[in-house]
């Protein structure tokens, strides 16, 4: 049986290494959603940031060795001051930003220790999720925002 990651050479018959061609270079990034009194927490980016001044929810890059869920009570750590505890991986989509890829994990917070504090982001707001349409968000978030909605059982009326 021939091994799918070799190509046979049509001239001589060898067995040659198949090149794979990687088109995008991904990134794995973890998202929480904070709910409070029938709103979600969302932050602002920092204008020194790709994507500057669109709102997010808080969140970040998985690190070299950790779980999706330390490196989700890591971020909320340093972005929000919080201790929090983090609930089932509800939805994970992916968006392409030219030739970077992000692969999108959006975790429940179930419980968390602390006023969220705006130690990254320029300013924090709790909105209701009918109002997050409205604000300049990131592509990879506005194209998902029905599956959000939906994994979250998020509704509600606008402000």
């Amino acid at each position: 049986m021939e091994n799918k990651t070799n190509s046979k050479d049509p001239k001589s018959g060898d067995i040659r290494p198949r090149k794979a061609h990687v088109k995008k270079n991904w990134i794995p990034v973890v998202a929480g959603i904070l709910k409070k009194d029938g709103k979600i927490l969302v932050g602002q980016r920092p204008e020194n940031h790709t994507l500057a001044g669109l709102w997010e929810f808080p969140g970040g890059k998985i690190e070299l060795g950790e779980t999706p869920e330390e490196a989700l009570a890591r971020e909320l750590n340093e972005e929000l001051g919080i201790e929090a505890i983090v609930g089932d991986l509800k939805l994970a989509c992916s968006h392409s930003y030219g030739d970077v890829g992000i692969l999108i994990l959006f975790y429940e917070i179930l419980f968390w220790k602390g006023e969220p504090k705006a130690q990254h982001h320029v300013e924090l707001e709790w909105i209701f999720p009918a109002n997050l349409g409205d604000k300049k968000i990131p592509d990879a978030n506005r194209k998902n925002l029905s599956r959000i909605f939906k994994a979250f059982d998020l509704k509600g009326e606008k402000e």
